[in-house]
C-alpha cells in the first residue's frame, strides 16, 4: 500500500524541484487572487479549530498546483499525504489510505481526472460526512456498514477540469482556475531559484529565461536547470545572459520557447497535409509523437500563439506559425486558412 502514496522526493531531479518550490504562500510568486482568497480560508478555518473545505485546482500544467498543495498543508500547520489518480488501483486501496488520515490532514490527489469512477463513488461520503460506506453479505443478506474517518481535506488538481464527474466536482467547496505567468513574474521566480541553488545571475539572463518558459514556472525551474550545467563548464558558474543565449540555442529553445518537437509538429502539418485540415492520430503517427502528449503538453501553448486551430475537420496551421518558420504559404494553404476563418465566423 505504501508504493500508492508517492514520496516529494523520488530522485536527483525531484530533489532538485522539491528545493525550488516555494514553502509558503509569502515566497509563491504569482495567482495573486488565489493566494489571498486561500489565505482568509486557512485563517478562518484554523480560528474554528476545523479542517479546510476541500480545495479543486486546476489548469495547464506547470502551473504550481502541486507546489500550492504543499502550501496549503504548512499553512494549516497539518501533514499532507500524496498520491496520484492513476496510483491507487482498487477501492480497498482508497479506502485505506482515508482511513489512515489524521485530524484535519490533506490528502493531495494530482491528475484527479484520471480516478476510476469506482473510486470516485467512495470518495462523496468521506467529503461530505467524513465516513466510508461498504456493502457486506450478498442477496437480501446485504447490508451497509459506516466506518468514521478523521476530517480531512481533499486538494484535487487537474488539467482537465471539465473530465472530472459532476458529482465529485460539486463536492469541493472551492475551485480555483490557476493562469498562466506573466514574464516578470517567471524572471522573479527564476532569480529565486537560482538563490536557492546558489548560483549568480543577472537580471538580463533571468529576463531571457523568463521570455523562454511558455509562461509555466516548471519549465523556467527546467531551464534555469540546464542553463546553469553550461555555466558550470563555460562560464565559470555565473549565468549571464550571453551564456544564456548560448545555452538555450544549443538545447533548441527559440524565442518564443518553442522547442524541437514543436516544430516538427508545424512543419509536417505544413509540408506533410498541407497545413492542414489533419487529425491528431494522424499527426502524432506522422512525427512520431505520442497523442496524448502532443494534445495536453504541446497544442495548447501552439493555440495560444496562434500558430494553429482546432476544426471540426481536425488541426489547421495559422499564418503566425508560417511567419515564425519563414515560410510561405501557398494558394491552397491560403485558401484552407480561409475557410477555417469562415468556419469559425459562422460558429459565432
Amino acid at each position: 500500500m505504501d508504493d500508492l502514496i508517492y514520496s516529494t522526493m523520488l530522485d536527483g531531479e525531484r530533489d532538485s524541484e522539491n528545493l525550488l518550490r516555494p514553502k509558503s504562500m509569502d515566497e509563491y510568486i504569482g495567482q495573486e487572487t488565489i493566494k489571498n482568497n486561500l489565505a482568509v480560508y486557512i485563517q478562518a478555518a484554523k480560528r474554528r479549530g476545523d479542517n479546510l473545505d476541500h480545495v479543486l485546482l486546476y489548469g495547464p500544467p506547470g502551473l504550481g498546483k502541486t507546489t500550492l498543495a504543499h502550501i496549503i498543508a504548512n499553512e494549516l500547520g497539518v501533514p499532507i499525504t500524496v498520491t496520484s489518480g492513476t496510483a491507487i488501483p482498487s477501492k480497498f486501496e482508497m479506502s485505506a489510505i482515508l482511513s489512515k488520515l489524521q485530524h484535519n490532514e490533506v490528502l493531495f490527489i494530482d491528475e484527479i481526472h484520471r480516478l476510476p469512477a469506482s473510486l470516485e463513488e467512495i470518495l462523496y461520503p468521506a467529503m461530505e460526512d467524513f465516513k466510508l460506506d461498504f456493502v457486506t453479505g450478498k442477496g437480501l443478506a446485504a447490508t451497509s456498514v459506516n466506518v468514521p474517518v478523521e476530517k480531512f481535506t481533499l486538494i484535487g488538481a487537474t488539467t482537465k477540469a471539465g473530465n472530472l464527474a459532476a458529482p465529485l466536482r460539486d463536492r469541493f467547496g472551492m475551485q480555483m482556475r490557476l493562469v498562466p505567468y506573466t514574464d516578470d513574474q517567471l524572471k522573479q521566480i527564476v532569480i529565486n531559484s537560482a538563490k536557492r541553488l546558489n548560483v549568480e545571475i543577472d537580471q538580463n539572463a533571468a529576463l531571457e529565461i523568463a521570455k523562454r518558459s511558455r509562461q509555466t514556472p516548471r519549465i523556467a525551474n527546467r531551464i534555469l536547470r540546464r542553463v546553469r550545467d553550461f555555466a558550470e563548464v563555460f562560464s565559470g558558474g555565473v549565468i549571464n545572459l550571453e551564456i544564456t543565449k548560448i545555452s538555450l540555442e544549443r538545447m533548441q529553445i527559440d524565442c518564443l520557447g518553442l522547442d524541437s518537437v514543436d516544430k516538427n509538429l508545424i512543419v509536417t502539418l505544413i509540408t506533410k497535409f498541407n497545413g492542414g485540415p489533419v487529425g491528431l492520430n494522424t499527426l502524432a503517427s506522422a512525427t512520431g509523437e505520442d497523442a496524448l502528449t502532443i494534445e495536453d503538453v504541446y497544442e495548447p501553448y501552439l493555440m495560444q500563439l496562434g500558430f494553429i486551430a482546432r476544426s471540426p475537420r481536425g488541426r489547421v496551421c495559422m499564418p503566425n506559425a508560417y511567419k515564425h518558420y519563414g515560410i510561405k504559404p501557398t494558394k491552397e494553404q491560403m485558401t484552407q486558412m480561409s475557410l477555417f476563418d469562415l468556419e469559425q465566423n459562422e460558429n459565432k
